[in-house]
């Protein structure tokens, strides 16, 4: 089982492998563990205020730790150009950690190479990450 600490975590041992222009599509459903996964990544990479999910913002910006971190969440998004018009293709030019929640929404926007994690709820209730190759 993995809970929100344990999801948070992993987030942090993933981020001391990231370095800039890296980008994570993070897709699973509701109540997943992705936001606390995206938690974990920021702290990892230094920054020490609160992260919280981006849902009704879109996209919160993280700096002043090791890279800055693009926070997005797609779920709202209404079509792939809303998207660029947030400016999504000037956040990836900005060589920080990119991290877009429900990714698969919009796979054609992300760019190659994105890391891709497949959060899920378990019937047990237990959390599970996996690496996928793609959407």
């Amino acid at each position: 089982m993995v809970d929100e600490t344990a999801m948070e975590n992993l987030g942090r041992e993933v981020a001391a492998d990231l370095g800039s222009g890296a980008v994570l599509g993070l897709v699973g459903g509701l109540g997943a563990g992705k936001t606390h996964f995206a938690k974990g990544l920021v702290s990892g990479l230094g920054f020490s205020g609160p992260v919280t999910s981006p849902t009704f913002a879109l996209v919160h910006e993280y700096r002043g730790g090791k890279l800055p971190v693009f926070h997005f969440d797609f779920y709202r998004l209404d079509s792939a150009e809303a998207l660029l018009g947030i400016g999504w293709d000037e956040f990836l030019d900005e060589g920080g950690l990119v991290i877009a929640e429900w990714a698969d929404l919009y796979p054609e926007l992300m760019p190659e190479p994105t890391r891709w994690l497949k959060f899920e709820v378990r019937p047990d209730g237990s959390r599970g990450v996996e690496e996928l190759a793609g959407p």
